[in-house]
């Protein structure tokens, strides 16, 4: 190509004060020019000699910008030719920007993008389940066990030593829920994940085909909802009310999994018996499906012990277990796992190293040493006294402020309340109407997607301490008694 004069580029400036290196700034100004199609591909620029001389600037510094522009494909250079620009901008489209088409989501991106994110609003207090104690959490012991494996220089903390999860991590896991949740399995059965969302997201992935029927809680977790309409199922209500899950249902179709909360019903703080439970596995039998048991929060109970996971009763190898730390330590930590079924375990493990769900090994191996040295066990008894004493004030406060618009009684289970209410108003607009008094809290009705919601509110007293549980009953007195005067009605519907 013949290359045309050298333009003298007498508009560029270089700020030697900026703190941006002279490099990177001729080269952020050369290709601005040239993509933006002010220099046409095949004009000589300037020799790096005279590009200095007129900039003020080493004469390396420009050699360093030209060699990056032509490792980028901006530029070409000869010995005894120069370097020219070879780069052209697309010539862009006549038609307006508005009516260019675009190239469009999948249908499953299109559900994704559609479903709804659970709301958080900062600067309130945060009513809103789900989220444990982290003022008391022992942060010097963390921090120090974090700074001792960040020092570890070994293969299984620096490579991909096992997509699966850190062998010890496995191990510490499989031995504390054989012992706290009835449990029993080998640390080759459990998968380590960034969390209980990437756990239903991966078994939606692996167990289900596109169009296949899913059992899923109504009311229930948005997260599984999402996650499995992601998979390419096709959901089916399995309705729950205070009396329990409709188990017995002729409108359910025959499913290929069936997804449930039975430590803890998401959001009616239920606990499935052992009657349910069997029940349920021996549907699961007649359907050859899969059972996916989300054990989000069953360790902690207020009475009595915890509650033995549905999986211990499995004797045909279908239940997939799925746990958390999150609801345990802290919310961003973001690990959790599953337990599959023996003959899974490779499955799972090769099918994580395409999806990308694997945690850092330096916080695996961290919780590891976390768990193996008794901090993990000291640390969930000291948040079942502290998460038994906040209910019983939460109770006694909603009791004594709040007796006129909502009534309250004692869980079980679980890290929150369902707090019923006793005018026929509107959950949402209770929960708009709080963040304008600074508390965030979440509307039952949300949690519905099959049937006609009941209106009530989530209250999660386990991260509140006195005396924010106080500012949030009192956000919630002043809201009630603004609504008072216009009372919306509740809807019928979402």
């Amino acid at each position: 190509m013949a290359k045309r004069a050298t333009i003298p580029f007498d508009t560029l400036v270089i700020e030697p004060n900026s703190g941006t290196p002279l490099t990177r700034q001729l080269y952020n100004l050369l290709r601005h020019h040239i993509t933006g199609g002010r220099v046409p591909i095949g004009t000589r620029l300037p020799s790096t000699r005279a590009l200095s001389q007129q900039l003020g600037i080493g004469r390396n510094t420009v050699l360093a910008a030209y060699d990056q522009l032509l490792a980028e494909g901006y530029v070409k250079s000869e010995t005894g030719s120069g370097t020219w620009v070879a780069f052209s901008p697309a010539i862009p489209s006549s038609r307006p920007a508005s009516i260019l088409a675009q190239p469009k989501l999948s249908r499953r991106g299109e559900i994704l993008a559609r479903e709804p994110q659970m709301p958080r609003s900062p600067k309130t207090v945060n009513f809103q389940p789900g989220f444990p104690e982290t003022i008391t959490f022992p942060y010097s012991t963390w921090s120090r066990l974090l700074s001792q494996n960040a020092r570890h220089r070994g293969g299984d903390m620096v490579g991909y030593y096992d997509y699966a999860g850190h062998q010890r991590l496995r191990r510490a896991i499989a031995s504390y829920i054989g012992v706290a949740r009835g449990v029993d399995c080998d640390p080759e059965q459990v998968i380590v994940v960034t969390g209980a969302q990437a756990a239903l997201d991966l078994v939606s992935r692996v167990v289900l085909d596109e169009g296949d029927q899913v059992w899923i809680e109504d009311p229930g977790y948005l997260g599984a909802h999402s996650a499995l309409l992601g998979g390419g199922a096709r959901l089916s209500a399995l309705r729950v009310d205070r009396n329990g899950w409709n188990l017995d249902d002729p409108a359910l179709p025959p499913p290929r999994a069936i997804y449930v909360t039975p430590a803890c019903q998401w959001p009616l703080g239920l606990t499935m018996g052992v009657n349910e439970r069997m029940r349920l596995l021996a549907l699961a039998e007649m359907h050859n499906a899969w059972v996916i048991e989300d054990d989000y929060d069953g360790e902690y109970r207020f009475r009595g012990q915890p509650v033995p996971a549905l999986y211990g009763l499995d004797r045909s190898s279908r239940v997939i277990y799925i746990g958390t730390f999150g609801k345990i330590l802290f919310s961003s930590l973001r690990l959790g796992f599953l337990v599959v079924p023996r003959g899974l375990s490779d499955s799972f493990g090769r099918a994580i190293s395409v999806t990308g769900q694997f945690a850092p090994l330096l916080l695996q191996s961290t919780l590891a040493d976390f768990m193996q040295e008794g901090h993990f066990a000291a640390h969930l008894r000291r948040m079942r006294r502290l998460y038994a004493r906040r209910q019983a004030m939460l109770i006694d406060l909603c009791e004594r402020h709040l007796d006129s618009w909502i009534s309250i009684t004692a869980n079980d289970a679980g890290m929150q309340l369902l707090a019923n209410l006793l005018p026929p108003w509107d959950d949402r607009q209770i929960t708009s109407a709080a963040r304008l008094h600074g508390v965030d809290v979440q509307p039952v009705s949300m949690n519905y997607r099959y049937q006609t919601p009941e209106h009530g509110l989530l209250l999660g007293f386990a991260a509140l301490d006195e005396k924010n549980m106080h500012a949030a009953i009192a956000g919630l007195q002043a809201t009630f008694r603004d609504l008072e005067a216009g009372a919306p009605k509740s809807g019928s519907s979402k």
